[in-house]
C-alpha cells in the first residue's frame, strides 16, 4: 500500500486465534478487536495492542461496542461457533454491502449462522486454518508452529476471495485460495472430530490419539464415520485414507492441547455441536449411522453439564 490510508480490519473475538491474526494483520492494517469481555478489552487498550510470542506489542484497538467498526473494510469472525450468531447480529444492515466477512472458525454451521444474522447474499468468505495459537494472557498469544490457511467462497465473488487471500498473505501468513472450500472444510472437520473430544475427555495432549491404542481405535472409528458422511454428501475429501490423515495431523500437534481440551478443563462450553454434532446431524439426514460421533457428543455434553453443578 503506497497511499497513507491503511485498510480497516475488524476482528470479532480476542481469543488465541483472534489475537494471532490481529497481530499479523496489524503490520499493514488498522486493526480493531471486538470482544464482550471488558477485562480483555481494557488490558489490550492499556498495553496498547496485542503481542505474539515475545515480539514487541503491535498497535491494535479493542472495544466492546460493535458500532465502532461498522465502517470496517474487512470483518473477520473468530468467536467460538456457539457465539457466532450473537456476535454477528449487531452488524445486520450496518456494513457496506461490499465488505467481505471472513470466517476461519472451527466446525460447520458458522456459515449458516452468519447468513441468518446478515442475510443470505453477503460477500462471505469461509476457510480453514491450521495456524494454532495458545492464549497466554489477555491480548497475548503463543504461536504453536506455522500453519496454512485456505479460503473459498460462501457467497463472495472470486475477486473478493482473492482480495482476502492477498490480505492474509501480505500479513505474513501462508494462504491459498480454493474454488471449492467444502473438501477442505470436511477434511479439517474430520481431524477435529477424531482428535479434540477424545483428548479433551482424557484431559491429555493430542498425542494420546497416536500413543494410546484405545484412543486410536476410537479416533479411527470417528474418522471413518465422518468420511462416510462426507461421501454421502458427495464431498471429495482431500485425502484417500481418513485415518492416515488424522494421524498425520496428530503428528504435527502431538504436544499441543486443542481448544476443546482447554475449554472442558476450564468448565466452558465446547464446540462439540459444530464438530461431531455436525457429522451426526448430516448422517441422520442421509440415513448413515454415526454411533462413535454420537457417543462423543453425549459424553462431552455430560462433562460440560457436570462441571456446572
Amino acid at each position: 500500500m503506497h497511499n497513507d490510508v491503511r485498510p480497516r480490519v475488524a476482528i470479532l473475538g480476542a481469543g488465541a486465534m483472534g489475537t494471532l491474526f490481529a497481530f499479523q494483520l496489524a503490520e499493514h492494517n488498522e486493526v480493531t478487536l471486538v470482544d464482550v469481555r471488558g477485562d480483555v478489552v481494557d488490558t489490550i487498550n492499556e498495553i496498547g495492542g496485542v503481542q505474539l510470542d515475545d515480539l514487541p506489542v503491535r498497535r491494535v484497538v479493542a472495544t466492546r461496542d460493535p458500532a465502532r467498526v461498522f465502517a470496517t473494510n474487512y470483518l473477520f469472525v473468530f468467536v467460538k461457533a456457539p457465539n457466532t450468531l450473537a456476535a454477528v447480529r449487531p452488524f445486520a444492515g450496518q456494513l457496506n454491502p461490499a465488505t467481505p466477512i471472513v470466517s476461519l472458525q472451527n466446525g460447520l454451521g458458522n456459515e449458516e449462522a452468519i447468513k441468518t444474522a446478515l442475510g443470505g447474499t453477503v460477500p462471505l468468505v469461509i476457510g480453514i486454518t491450521n495456524e494454532a495459537g495458545l492464549a497466554v494472557g489477555h491480548g497475548r498469544s503463543r504461536r504453536q508452529g506455522v500453519g496454512t490457511t485456505v479460503v473459498g467462497s460462501a457467497g463472495a465473488s472470486t475477486e473478493t476471495v482473492r482480495g482476502v487471500q492477498r490480505l492474509i498473505a501480505a500479513a505474513g501468513l501462508e494462504c491459498a485460495m480454493a474454488y471449492d472450500i467444502r473438501p477442505h472444510q470436511w477434511g479439517k472437520l474430520l481431524a477435529n472430530a477424531a482428535i479434540n473430544p477424545i483428548s479433551a475427555l482424557a484431559d491429555a495432549k493430542n498425542g494420546i490419539i497416536a500413543s494410546d491404542p484405545d484412543a486410536a481405535e476410537l479416533a479411527r472409528g470417528v474418522a471413518l464415520e465422518g468420511a462416510a458422511v462426507a461421501h454421502g454428501l458427495r464431498v471429495n475429501l482431500p485425502f484417500a485414507n481418513p485415518w492416515e490423515y488424522v494421524r498425520s495431523i496428530v503428528a504435527l500437534s502431538a504436544d499441543g492441547r486443542n481448544s476443546m481440551t482447554i475449554d472442558l478443563a476450564a468448565h466452558m462450553k465446547t464446540e462439540i455441536d459444530y464438530v461431531n454434532g455436525a457429522i451426526v446431524a448430516a448422517g441422520r439426514r442421509l440415513g448413515i449411522p454415526t454411533p462413535y460421533n454420537e457417543v462423543l457428543v453425549r459424553l462431552v455434553k455430560a462433562k460440560e453439564n457436570a462441571s456446572r453443578e
